[in-house]
């Protein structure tokens, strides 16, 4: 409204005004509602098998000397060609979670089966603080720093070791010299100022990255000052394939002790492990 000296005055009814702030409460009650439910549904729980949970009755945290963490298809493939299938391991625990990419991964009830996606911790018979965790789901951003506080909060940091197995694709490889796809698969690493031990292929140089779990566990193993090293590994293909796990074995040498090597693993495990490749690479089916 406008008066008579051109000043404009802002009029408006106080009932409308208490209206609209009702409404805005109220949305705003939605929204905190929506948002804890959405934040519950992507919660990250750590499982753990009925003989660990007996073993464990102060549910105080597990003894863990090596833990070996494999994400991507040809790095949880070399471990169960190249070592759980040589060796005596039990499935111990699960990480269940859910997310727009792996909606069949928040079952608690149960572990993921064989062929699903998933997050499955295996530990050795003989030597119980041996560790390996497969992991073949998607993990959102939101859910990486979960995943790695509620994990490393089961193990005791105490002489805990961490080695990561990752995949990663060679167009995302940088380097002045690098002719794309010539001589790949291969290796390189990154590891925490706590890790002291040899490392059997070059350091990533930079600008590489890394991203996804294997980042998040590398920070959280620097913070925590725990000896970790990650070992990516470049390759042109995307599907699992005998060779590209088979680059990975040096990244083992310093756990030959524990964890035993298979050196050829038979044809049929392979051939089973690499199946997805066959049926997916074919435009015609």
């Amino acid at each position: 409204m406008a008066t008579f000296f051109g000043e404009i005055l802002s009029v408006y009814s106080r009932a409308v005004e208490e209206d609209d702030q009702d409404d805005i409460e109220e949305e705003n009650e939605e929204d905190a509602q929506i948002r804890r439910e959405v934040e519950e549904k992507r919660e990250v729980h750590v499982h753990w098998s009925v003989e660990v949970l007996q073993s464990n009755p102060s549910q105080e945290t597990l003894h863990c000397s090596d833990l070996v963490i494999a994400v991507g298809a040809n790095a949880t493939g070399f471990l169960s060609a190249y070592v759980l299938n040589s060796g005596s391991w039990s499935q111990v625990g699960w990480v269940s979670l859910w997310n727009e990419r792996s909606r069949g991964t928040s079952r608690p009830t149960r572990a993921p089966l064989p062929e699903e996606p998933g997050c499955v911790i295996y530990r050795q018979d003989q030597c119980p603080s041996v560790m390996i965790c497969q992991s073949t789901c998607y993990i959102a951003e939101d859910q990486l720093f979960q995943w790695t506080e509620k994990v490393f909060a089961c193990l005791q940091k105490r002489g805990l070791s961490v080695t990561v197995l990752s995949d990663s694709t060679v167009a995302e490889y940088k380097a002045p010299n690098y002719v794309y796809g010539s001589g790949s698969p291969f290796l390189r690493a990154l590891k925490t100022s706590a890790h002291k031990d040899k490392i059997p292929c070059p350091l990533l140089e930079q600008p590489n990255i890394v991203a996804g779990l294997p980042a998040a566990v590398l920070s959280h193993c620097q913070i925590q000052r725990i000896p970790a090293v990650l070992y990516q590994c470049y390759s042109d293909v995307i599907y699992p394939d005998s060779v590209t796990m088979e680059t990975y074995k040096p990244a083992l040498s310093s756990l030959s002790k524990l964890v035993k090597l298979d050196p050829s693993p038979s044809a049929e495990i392979l051939q089973k492990l690499t199946k997805i490749s066959d049926a997916q690479s074919n435009l015609y089916t």
